[in-house]
């Protein structure tokens, strides 16, 4: 019996590792793309920190709603957790999936995010790292550039007051013509 105890306790310490890494690599693998894409890869030098979604679902048929989870970092280390929600109403259908990552400038802009619930009214525009991402991928529905790929970015990101945003789509087909906003709520480690 006690043998039977301790291999499902490994087991289970050894599935419980295992997922930890996988979700580990997800968020190495999306600062990774998002440090390759173009301009996005500049800002790392120039930001005190960021906020990064490795997977925001989102979908809609006349209202809409997006969520994901992410991590916040300050130079170079993580500080945090945050979630990100977002309604929208207007002409929309489909869903899709994209990354983003939320660069800030210095620390008064980290402050604001990480202070409790942060929010994006409709008039902020992120950059869309990849054509695919069309004007959907952002936090009002509409990008500031595009490019033709992961690596080839040409984007024309630029900070706005302290916080500069851009995504990359990952799959999935969203027509939209809509107000949104998106709300952080932050956690720290």
């Amino acid at each position: 019996m006690k043998a039977a105890t301790c291999a499902s306790t490994l087991l289970a310490v050894f599935a419980l590792l295992t997922a930890l890494t996988a979700r580990a690599d997800e968020y190495d693998d999306t600062i990774a793309i998002f440090k390759k894409a173009g301009q996005s890869g500049t800002f790392f030098a120039k930001s005190y920190g960021y906020a990064v979604f490795p997977t925001i679902g989102k979908g809609g048929l006349g209202v809409g709603a997006a969520h994901g989870s992410g991590r916040v970092y300050a130079k170079g280390k993580q500080i945090g957790d945050t979630t990100m929600n977002q309604v929208s109403v207007g002409l929309q259908a489909g869903g899709q999936a994209f990354s983003q990552i939320i660069f800030f400038q210095d620390q008064r802009a980290l402050e604001e995010f990480t202070s409790g619930n942060f929010e994006f009214g409709a008039n902020v525009q992120a950059v869309a790292i990849t054509a695919a991402a069309g004007a959907s991928a952002g936090t009002s529905g509409t990008s500031a550039g595009a490019s033709g790929g992961k690596q080839d970015a040409a984007t024309v990101g630029e900070f706005h007051k302290g916080m500069a945003v851009f995504t990359v789509a990952k799959g999935g087909l969203m027509y939209e013509a809509s107000i949104a906003g998106q709300k952080f709520k932050y956690k720290p480690l």
